[in-house]
């Protein structure tokens, strides 16, 4: 099962998820996303478990705690979205953002 992690501490690394969620079974990936410009944490981890079961008594364990004085939110992770379901202005609409492009 893929948990979602949110409201992460932004010092904490893929370590300190894994610390966080290896008292309530394996755990074969944990990743912490980083901002592409400035490669710091942006405060959200998923981790994967291959135990449903246990995955299921993470969540409820360390769903709400708190850590470095935020309140940690866990959940399974949903699926990703397709591209284009939001902000994709630009390519569905024409105005500013087309006339902008075909100028030069």
């Amino acid at each position: 099962m893929r948990i979602f992690v949110g409201n992460l501490p932004h010092s904490y690394n893929e370590d300190k998820v894994r610390e966080i969620f290896a008292e309530h079974g394996e755990i074969n990936k944990v990743a912490v996303p980083t901002d592409r410009y400035t490669n710091a944490p942006r405060g959200f981890a998923f981790v994967e478990m291959p135990n449903d079961e246990e995955a299921r008594v993470a969540v409820d364990a360390v769903n709400g705690t708190e850590h470095d004085g935020r309140e940690l939110r866990v959940e399974e992770a949903r699926p990703p979205r397709e591209r284009g379901e939001r902000g994709d202005f630009n390519r569905n609409h024409s105005g500013a953002g087309n006339y902008n492009r075909n100028r030069w």
